[in-house]
């Protein structure tokens, strides 16, 4: 059994910052790609920042230059740093991650984990 566990959001003015985790627990052999995904109200879920296991990253362009996305392999942990955050970052974000257990290797997805920007 594999879990993704999300910590770290909640109410930010715009212009401030956040740093989301992502946490895998469980009967984990390794860890492939991770990503963050988000759905705002009324919207599609959408990949947001994705990250390989040598590390290479790839953004929306819409949180290009703001949002850093990391992880710690000995953790096995991701984190989203997110800066100047905007109104339209609102969302529910999510952390899915290719895992492989006992099971073999699954898709897995976190809670989420609200993030609203408001003054």
């Amino acid at each position: 059994q594999v879990q993704l566990v999300e910590s770290g959001g909640g109410l930010v003015q715009p212009g401030g910052s956040l740093r989301l985790s992502c946490a895998a627990s469980g009967s984990i052999i390794s860890i492939d790609a991770m990503g963050w995904y988000r759905q705002a109200p009324g919207k599609q879920r959408e990949l947001v920042a994705h990250i390989t296991s040598g590390g290479t990253t790839n953004y929306a362009s819409s949180v290009k230059g703001r949002f850093t996305i990391s992880r710690d392999n000995a953790k096995n942990t991701v984190y989203l740093q997110m800066n100047s955050l905007k109104p339209e970052d609102t969302a529910v974000y999510y952390c899915n991650g290719n895992i492989a257990a006992r099971g073999g290797l699954r898709n897995y997805w976190g809670q989420g984990t609200q993030v609203t920007v408001s003054s």
